[in-house]
């Protein structure tokens, strides 16, 4: 209800000649929301490069290279270290943007609008949070493929599998260091798709 309502003060209604004042302009729930909403995510990609950085370690990640790269060509390569790097800067900037804005208030109006929710400021941020999720989670479906690449034979559960699939229909094995953010580019445009496929297969994903 209240992300459809109007703020608007007056509200003008053309149609039937009229013009009523409101007092709706207050924007706090949405604020909050926004805020508590761009918090939760962040957790999310803070749980995204922990996996990332197990899969990256070869002390943690149960047998697979270092930095997901031949181990003869360690030397030379980088692998997706870099990529990790990317994502603990998204994580970095997450954290500042994390801040609740709905505790902010400046007064505008000569005092008469006193509190202000800054919900347009949680708002912006809660998207730009958001797109910042959507890259972390795209570079550890990238070292996710890799890792499975380094696991064959052994066959990842169906769901996974059909993500695999998704992601290696466009995105190769990595063999050599080669510009990550054009990987990043690709496997962020397939999020979409890689829950739509996978569900056809599993069933929908409940949250």
């Amino acid at each position: 209800t209240e992300i459809n309502s109007t703020t608007d003060n007056p509200l003008v209604f053309p149609d039937d000649d009229q013009v009523i004042s409101a007092g709706n302009f207050h924007g706090e729930p949405i604020a909050l929301v926004m805020d508590f909403l761009g918090i939760a995510i962040s957790e999310l990609a803070n749980i995204s490069d922990r996996r990332i950085f197990k899969m990256l370690s070869p002390h943690l990640s149960e047998g697979l290279p270092a930095f997901l790269i031949d181990e003869d060509k360690g030397g030379l390569n980088n692998g997706l270290m870099i990529a990790q790097y990317t994502t603990a800067a998204l994580l970095a900037e997450n954290k500042v943007l994390a801040h609740p804005a709905s505790v902010d208030s400046i007064p505008t109006s000569a005092d008469q609008e006193d509190h202000v929710s800054m919900g347009m400021t949680s708002s912006n941020k809660a998207t730009q949070i958001l797109s910042n999720v959507e890259d972390v989670l795209s570079v550890e479906l990238m070292c996710a493929a890799q890792a499975l690449d380094y696991k064959a034979p052994n066959a990842p559960g169906i769901g996974s599998k059909e993500a695999y699939k998704t992601v290696r229909e466009k995105l190769s094995h990595l063999d050599n260091d080669r510009v990550l953010y054009k990987d990043l580019e690709i496997t962020k445009e397939l999020l979409s798709d890689i829950i739509t496929n996978v569900e056809k297969r599993i069933g929908e994903i409940q949250i």
